[in-house]
């Protein structure tokens, strides 16, 4: 006699309702992207967390000024796509560390304008090397051909995302 208990059921009954389910996380774009994000992500900040005590909002912050020279908190925000709050912690961050220098925006007194210290600027120049072969082996597992076809569509779903994000959002009900 097959005696089934109650987990046994539940698991039976997901994987019944999982193929009847009419989204399916593991198979949903956004989902999907969010994933290889984060794993991505954690990968990457394995390397500069250990060798350089610093988090995923102070890369960004120190390779958008590293590549752009001189700009304000909320310049880079808009390029890195992080909360002013995270940009304003992570400058703080690394101000106090000697990495980053605030210098008044003579053209905003509301603003700052800030920039890498020459401390800041040799940790971005030993680290851009190290995110590069970084970046070279994760796509490695890619032919020429899927890594180009991937870039085309990274850049395809930037750009019709960041139109999504500016629509008006769907009304609940039949209005």
């Amino acid at each position: 006699m097959d005696k089934e208990g109650p987990v046994e059921r539940v698991a039976a009954d997901g994987a019944a309702a999982s193929r009847d389910a009419p989204l399916r996380l593991e198979e949903f774009l956004p989902y999907r992207l969010n994933v290889v994000a984060t794993l991505v992500s954690q990968a990457l900040s394995r390397i500069y967390v250990e060798r350089y005590a610093i988090g995923v909002p102070e890369w960004r912050v120190l390779v958008t000024l590293g590549q752009y020279g001189v700009m304000t908190a909320k310049a880079i925000g808009a390029h890195s796509h992080m909360h002013k709050t995270k940009v304003s912690r992570a400058v703080a961050v690394l101000e106090r560390r000697k990495l980053v220098a605030r210098k008044c925006n003579n053209a905003d007194l509301r603003e700052s304008l800030l920039s890498l210290t020459a401390a800041g600027r040799a940790m971005y120049e030993e680290l851009a090397p190290i995110a590069l072969e970084f970046s070279r082996k994760l796509t490695g597992v890619l032919s020429a051909a899927e890594h180009q076809a991937l870039d085309h569509a990274i850049d395809l779903l930037i750009s019709r995302s960041s139109a999504l994000a500016r629509e008006d959002p769907p009304r609940r009900g039949r209005g």
